[in-house]
């Protein structure tokens, strides 16, 4: 039987050109999708009849509802071995098989980085200006050489920016619900408190993953305890960060700007008042979208693909 595979949101319309599909287009009938599907009910309507489908990190969200209305499914491939958009114990209930794909790990940390020495010299914001026709320089941008560099979560995203920010001379210090004063150490980073952190970075950037226990992490309390003249990155995923908390510190000057990749509800919606803020630097979740993470991700998908059909799936995420 030949099975009907979708491949969703691929944005930058390259998800053919990024891997070797003649490996499973024999067995396959391909159709891919390069916007948002839109609703849940739209999400179904279009996947209808489909046996594989292959998601883009968490860009479509797969709840029991979306499982239950798809009895044709059998395979769900997402890229990264994590993906919380998808309900894997619906999964299990209908018996489909969910596997993922390895991802690079400096993309994002790259990104961070970007984001930060944005926010610090104003680097895009003059760009426009120059691009279109204004008079010379305006803005005077913030060192990073010699700031305090606090950066929340020190797993592998977090401790490469950690490295990064000592190379600029920044004094670096971590906190998270479970890091040590030992991991610490290793890297030549401080540890700090929570309130440690906040009351005395000059950048703060966030790198654990969303949970219940670290949705809305940074709220209107966190946000006062920084200094008005200090920066938040975040590049880990919206909800972390109380939403609604953060516009209103930035309308008012609590904090001196921020950088954001990651918002509560993605694609940002064009009327958004983020987008109408002069102290913020705003990517449309560019955390992980690179030609070279791209391939990893897409020619992994073509793998799991292939080996499902052969009996042999691989990477299954349990």
């Amino acid at each position: 039987m030949r099975h009907r595979c979708a491949v969703l949101d691929d944005y930058q319309n390259v998800a053919m050109s990024m891997a070797d599909w003649s490996k499973v287009s024999k067995d396959v009938e391909l159709k891919v999708f390069n916007a948002s599907l839109g609703s849940e009910a739209d999400v179904v309507r279009a996947l209808s009849g489909y046996s594989i489908v292959c998601l883009m990190r968490e860009r479509t969200l797969f709840p029991r509802s979306v499982f239950e209305a798809l009895p044709d499914l059998r395979l769900v491939v997402t890229t990264g071995m994590r993906n919380a958009a998808i309900d894997m114990e619906a999964a299990k209930a209908r018996k489909v098989t969910v596997c993922g794909t390895e991802s690079a790990g400096h993309h994002t940390a790259e990104l961070t980085i970007g984001l930060m020495l944005d926010a610090a010299r104003r680097i895009s914001f003059e760009n426009a200006r120059m691009k279109a026709g204004e008079p010379w320089q305006t803005t005077m941008g913030s060192d990073l050489y010699g700031k305090t560099l606090g950066i929340i979560g020190l797993g592998k995203l977090g401790s490469r920016v950690a490295k990064v920010g000592l190379a600029f001379g920044m004094k670096v210090i971590a906190w998270s619900q479970n890091l040590t004063e030992d991991k610490c150490r290793e890297l030549g980073v401080a540890y700090a408190s929570k309130d440690e952190l906040l009351r005395n970075s000059d950048y703060v950037t966030i790198h654990v993953q969303l949970s219940s226990r670290t949705h809305a992490l940074i709220g209107a309390a966190e946000l006062a305890s920084m200094k008005p003249t200090a920066f938040l990155i975040n590049t880990s995923r919206g909800p972390i960060v109380d939403e609604t908390a953060l516009i209103a510190a930035l309308k008012g000057g609590k904090i001196a700007g921020a950088g954001l990749d990651v918002y509560d509800i993605e694609p940002l919606p064009r009327d958004h008042p983020l987008r109408k803020l002069q102290n913020v630097v705003l990517t449309p979740h560019l955390g992980y979208v690179t030609a070279d993470n791209y391939r990893i991700f897409y020619g992994q998908t073509v793998e799991a693909i292939r080996a499902f059909l052969d009996g042999k799936p691989i990477r299954v995420i349990v």
